[in-house]
């Protein structure tokens, strides 16, 4: 930066201003502490000056909407007007920065997944699941979905909606009452020459990572396409990417994104570059200039708003432009190292508290983890941490009967030591 300005040094550059303003000494903090440990500093300053029990609470719950740190770039960013005013970026001389934010969007998403080729973002992860779904029914010329019960509920809600009026039948795989996996088996028992794609979430909606390339051969072996889902995108971090898929839908809520009540969110697909013209959403491209200039444009926009209506692969008119501008600078921060140490500490911190309580499925997890509760209601024990400012887990016998005495518990970077304690000890 100063050699782009000019200026030999860091004091060169604040010459200008008065002796008596500038601070000749380190600030006043405590070395080596990340950026949300300094944020903690300050808020912790902030929290003394504040009349009792006016500060925040902790969390413990996932389940598809994650607490992670907010890195403070991402709002200095989004908040510029260029971004925060733009509107579609139908014209390209006027819109390069938008264009440019999303053809990166796209890159990273690639090597996040390791698929080929990603739109410009979807709604949610709850919509771009039926969106895949529909793409494989058309890829394949078949109408049969089969789903994992180990999805998210809400997706799989989202997609029956879809798929009333769609003619496509949806069947449910179940689960593995002791691991909390898919039941393998029973995607070679319910498959047939119908079945245009099989769906499954990994890590699933009980945290426990599925086997990707297993699904993959058995879907393949019968013709049918396999639908990647993930929830919770910073598992991509220490998890093999899904190569073996053949459409990956997702939701970057995770990606500094706020949870904002449950919205507006950010949810992608991508998918292998022979099915991309089947692929719902917008591209953009690269390409150049009049004068040989690196530049952008929207290449693939396979939508009603722009060819015939009978041939457009999707109805969905936009993207999420800005919430995706978010993930995509959360990523810049981050970087791939940064990622995987991000992940490799929510997983520490998970197993660190499921170590304290017994666990419902013996299968292998990332961030979150289901609790038996015994005798317990799940909800007594959600109580009992309200009152020590600790927002508990999500009681599953909403979602699934057979499990009204269990609890799926989320622990992040943001989980501390003293809170998780406080957690184990509300068990016992």
């Amino acid at each position: 930066m100063l050699s782009a300005l000019g200026v030999e040094s860091l004091e060169s550059l604040f010459a200008h201003l008065p002796a008596e303003v500038r601070l000749n000494r380190p600030l006043n903090i405590p070395p080596g502490k990340s950026e949300y440990e300094i944020v903690d500093y300050f808020r912790a300053r902030g929290e003394a000056c504040a009349p009792p029990g006016s500060h925040g609470y902790a969390s413990f719950l996932g389940a598809g909407v994650y607490q992670h740190y907010r890195p403070v770039l991402v709002d200095t960013v989004v908040s510029r007007s260029e971004f925060l005013t733009s509107y579609t970026p139908y014209q390209a001389e006027i819109s390069q920065g938008t264009l440019t934010t999303i053809f990166e969007f796209q890159t990273m998403i690639c090597q996040l997944t390791g698929m080929d080729v990603a739109n410009a973002s979807m709604y949610d992860g709850s919509t771009a699941v039926p969106e895949a779904a529909m793409m494989a029914v058309r890829l394949t010329g078949r109408d049969r979905i089969l789903t994992s019960r180990t999805v998210h509920p809400e997706y799989r809600e989202v997609l029956a909606t879809y798929a009333r009026n769609q003619g496509m039948p949806v069947d449910e795989l179940d689960y593995l009452r002791e691991t909390g996996a898919l039941d393998l088996g029973q995607i070679e028992q319910k498959i047939d020459a119908q079945t245009a794609a099989v769906i499954i979430q990994s890590p699933n909606f009980f945290g426990i990572v599925e086997d990707v390339r297993r699904a993959a051969e058995i879907a393949h072996r019968h013709g049918a396409l396999l639908i990647f889902v993930f929830a919770e995108a910073v598992s991509l971090g220490v998890l093999e990417p899904p190569r073996d898929a053949d459409i990956v839908a997702g939701e970057l809520q995770s990606f500094a994104i706020s949870p904002s009540y449950g919205g507006p969110f950010a949810g992608i697909i991508a998918t292998k570059e022979k099915f991309m013209r089947q692929m719902p959403g917008r591209i953009v491209g690269e390409t150049k200039d009049t004068r040989g200039n690196r530049a952008f444009c929207l290449t693939l926009a396979a939508r009603e708003q722009h060819i015939r209506r009978e041939k457009a692969t999707s109805n969905i008119c936009t993207n999420q432009a800005l919430i995706a501008l978010m993930a995509t600078v959360f990523m810049t921060v981050y970087g791939k190292q940064g990622l995987r140490e991000l992940a490799s500490q929510n997983l520490a911190k998970a197993h660190y508290l499921a170590g304290k309580l017994p666990l419902r499925f013996t299968g292998p997890f990332f961030n979150e983890f289901v609790v038996s509760t015994s005798s317990r209601a799940p909800d007594a024990i959600n109580r009992a941490l309200l009152e020590r400012k600790i927002i508990g887990g999500l009681a599953l016998g909403r979602f699934y009967p057979e499990l009204d005495h269990a609890m799926l518990l989320c622990a992040t970077e943001m989980s501390r030591r003293e809170d998780m304690d406080i957690v184990a000890e509300a068990f016992t």
